[in-house]
C-alpha cells in the first residue's frame, strides 16, 4: 500500500462567492459543483474544495503552509504581473530555485506559482545543499 499523489485541496473561506471568484476569475479555475457551504473547483488534474468557515476571518496564520501551483516559464512573468495588478498581497520574495510568486487569496490562505519541479529542485539543491541535507535516490 502507498501514497500515489494529490488527492484535493480542501481550503476553509470565510467569504465562498468572494472565494470562488478568486479562484475562477483569477487563476482561472473551473466550476465544477458548488453548495451553500461549498464548491468544488477543478485545475487540470487538481481538485479543489472550498469549504465556508465563518471562524476563518479571526484566525493568524504565521506559519509557512501554503500551496503551489506550477506555471511555465514563458507565462510566469506574465501571470504574477497580472496578480500584482490586482492588487493581491505578496506574502514572501521568493529566495529558492526557480521562478516563485508568493500572495495570498481573500481568506488568507498562501499560496505560491512556481516554476520547477522536485527534480529542478533536488538539481540545485544537490549543487548547494540545506543544512544537514540527504539524498535518498
Amino acid at each position: 500500500m502507498k501514497l500515489i499523489g494529490l488527492n484535493h485541496l480542501t481550503l476553509a473561506t470565510a467569504n465562498l462567492p468572494r472565494s470562488v471568484e478568486f479562484y475562477v476569475g483569477l487563476l482561472g479555475f473551473k466550476l465544477a459543483a458548488r453548495w451553500e457551504a461549498g464548491a468544488y473547483l477543478t485545475l487540470g488534474d487538481l481538485w479543489l474544495c472550498l469549504s465556508r468557515d465563518e471562524e476563518r476571518a479571526s484566525q493568524e496564520h504565521p506559519d509557512y503552509t501554503h500551496y503551489a501551483f506550477s506555471v511555465e516559464q514563458d507565462d510566469f512573468e506574465g501571470l504574477a504581473t497580472f496578480l500584482r495588478s490586482r492588487n493581491v498581497i505578496e506574502w514572501k520574495i521568493n529566495a529558492s530555485e526557480g521562478d516563485s510568486f508568493y500572495f495570498l487569496d481573500p481568506d488568507g490562505h498562501r499560496l505560491e506559482l512556481h516554476v520547477g519541479n522536485l527534480a529542478s529542485r533536488l538539481e540545485q539543491c544537490r549543487r548547494k545543499p540545506y543544512a544537514g541535507m540527504e539524498f535518498f535516490d
